[in-house]
């Protein structure tokens, strides 16, 4: 599929058509040279009722064409009532353009469908672009709990949505090995050490990790070393237990992603940044140092909460504040050793030598207050070639039955992610997990996402794809024997049907659905919002249902009608519509399309 071309699809067909009308007019009325018409959007009206397209042609170009919106969108509208695809045009307000398309229309677009399969909605609009996703980068010191889960998943969704719409994504995960907080992972693994040697470790002390799961480490650490760590000071054990900790660690949290189908292409790691040789971080420092970004001095005392990097001192200063950031921003501790926000930029710096103007960070809710500083740096460190998203990924409130889920005992702090995937499932999860915008909290109840209901908007879709394979299957034993059960000999079975005899306003209703999926995946990867697929599948699928629920009580607009084969295949045809989108849409979110539900 990701060799596949991208087919042209009706919004851009029409949306060119605009572009055309409006290129037209400003020759004829000496519009000035260069007027950008990229800011001409075509999209589905707020108010179904005012049609089935609007263009803010008028209003946005009004200005530079120095016309009145309303005079220039009758000016459109003439032209436009004149195109083959268009019933009627009405100009609203002070110049909003609404479109009502030919009925025939949606049949073509049905057959557009058909005609494409598993490639329909696959675009182009990336041309190619590599972006580079850092996402997850949890700290190496435990499990991943179910806070990490709800951005693996996003970042995860996300990468695959920009894959579809043609960019060549890189995925990261930025592995935090240089703080402190590996140090503390070191001793609370060396406890579990000598736990493993048969000492009594007696409780955990206050500060160190608690967790069960750091028993395997001690064993391991035994195994291989026997009592010889003992006779060490810490000095001399600590890197060879903090290592082989790491290592461990991150073993344990691919396996958590791998149970949620996530994998990265590219696990680098922070500590890499400082090696004897080839410190990255000093060498960025000395980058921004030698222009003129970096200065010694003292910054006042923050507003409000203390800042964990502040201290009252003079010191390295980046000129954050020349990048669009509200402070400047301290490099180097008092004691010598780096800030995270400079193995950050380093970080940064180094995507961008890779090749990456392109970046988007994906982070948890604690993190807002780091959005400004990094793209002031990535601005800084680039010369502003690079750009940098930055998604902040709320938290998830774990509930069942709507009822808070306490700790794990696995963990000794929270409830791990396995333990929700194994308990719900991993597709339950991931499409939860988008079925809200990022920067929205999420409440994620364990009951209430395996139950088969239409509030449970996973169930509700996946449905909605196996109802289609279901109808496939009643066709064959009651009116279509021949109706082929592999997915792309039915595609070409059914792209021949007289798709033209759709015309009930319900079914019409469902192939402009079908029609908006491909402008929908573009605008949602130019967006970096994956959730916008869930919203569209949710609607699909309900349209679906309504649709065959229709059927019940009006027989005439049954999927089979057994004394007529031409309205069948036909509606079978916009069944297949429905079942390819779903797969499409549900594979990009990483959710199985299952032929039936158990």
């Amino acid at each position: 599929m990701a060799d596949t071309p991208a087919s042209p699809h009706l919004f851009a067909d029409v949306l060119a058509r605009v572009h055309a009308i409006c290129a037209a007019i400003g020759a004829e009325d000496n519009w000035p040279a260069g007027i950008d018409l990229s800011r001409v959007v075509v999209e589905p009206p707020r108010d179904a009722s005012h049609g089935d397209m609007a263009t803010n042609a008028a209003m946005v170009l009004a200005k530079d064409a120095k016309a009145k919106p309303r005079e220039l969108a009758d000016k459109i509208a003439e032209r436009l009532r004149a195109d083959d695809l268009v019933a009627s045009v009405d100009v609203a307000g002070p110049g909003f353009i609404n479109l009502t398309l030919k009925p025939q229309i949606w049949a073509d677009a049905l057959r557009a469908v058909l005609a494409a399969g598993a490639a329909y909605g696959k675009s182009d609009v990336g041309k190619a672009e590599k972006v580079n996703v850092e996402y997850v980068s949890a700290n190496p010191t435990g499990p991943m709990h179910v806070g990490h889960c709800r951005g693996a998943v996003f970042g995860d969704a996300l990468c695959s949505l920009l894959q579809f719409a043609g960019f060549d994504v890189c995925r990261e995960y930025y592995i935090n090995d240089a703080g402190a907080q590996v140090d503390v992972l070191a001793r609370s693994a060396f406890l579990r050490y000598r736990e493993a040697l048969g000492q009594d470790i007696g409780a955990i002390p206050e500060g160190l990790y608690p967790g069960d799961y750091l028993v395997p480490v001690g064993e391991a650490l035994a195994k291989e070393y026997g009592d010889k760590l003992l006779g060490m000071t810490e000095s001399a054990w600590l890197p060879i237990v903090r290592d082989k900790a790491i290592a461990m660690m991150m073993e344990m949290i691919k396996g958590d992603l791998a149970a949620l189908n996530i994998h990265h292409d590219v696990f680098f790691s922070e500590r890499s940044l400082i090696t004897s040789g080839n410190n990255k971080v000093a060498e960025t420092i000395d980058f921004l140092r030698a222009k003129g970004d970096i200065y010694e001095g003292r910054l006042p005392p923050p507003k409000g909460k203390p800042v964990e990097d502040y201290e009252d001192r003079e010191q390295s200063l980046f000129r954050a504040t020349a990048y669009g950031d509200d402070v400047d921003r301290p490099l180097i501790k008092s004691d010598g050793s780096y800030t995270y926000f400079a193995s950050d930029i380093a970080n940064h710096r180094n995507k961008f030598e890779r090749g990456f103007t392109n970046l988007i960070d994906v982070f948890g809710a604690d993190h807002g207050g780091y959005i400004k500083r990094m793209q002031a740096a990535v601005k800084a460190v680039t010369a502003g070639k690079a750009v940098l998203d930055v998604k902040i990924v709320q938290l998830v409130k774990l509930l069942r039955d709507g009822e808070p889920v306490k700790m794990s005992k696995r963990s000794g702090e929270f409830v791990t992610l396995r333990e929700v995937v194994d308990e719900v499932g991993s597709d339950a999860v991931r499409f939860m997990m988008l079925f809200r915008k990022n920067d929205a909290v999420l409440d994620f109840d364990l009951a209430k996402v395996i139950e088969q209901s239409k509030d449970n908007a996973v169930f509700y879709v996946q449905y909605g794809h196996a109802r289609g394979h279901s109808i496939f299957r009643n066709a064959r034993e009651e009116a279509v024997p021949d109706l082929p059960q592999a997915d792309e000999a039915r595609l070409a079975y059914l792209r021949s049907a007289a798709v033209e005899r759709l015309t009930d306003p319900a079914e019409l209703d469902l192939l402009k659905r079908l029609a908006l999926y491909p402008r929908m995946i573009e605008a949602a990867a130019i967006a970096h919002e994956p959730h916008r697929i869930a919203f569209y599948l949710y609607d699909l699928a309900s349209e679906f249902h309504a649709l065959w629920t229709k059927g019940r009580d009006l027989p005439y607009l049954r999927f089979i009608i057994n004394n007529d084969a031409e309205i069948t295949k036909a509606r079978l045809a916009m069944v297949q519509g429905v079942v390819s989108v779903l797969a499409s849409g549900l594979a990009v979110l990483g959710v199985h399309a299952p032929t039936e539900m158990r």
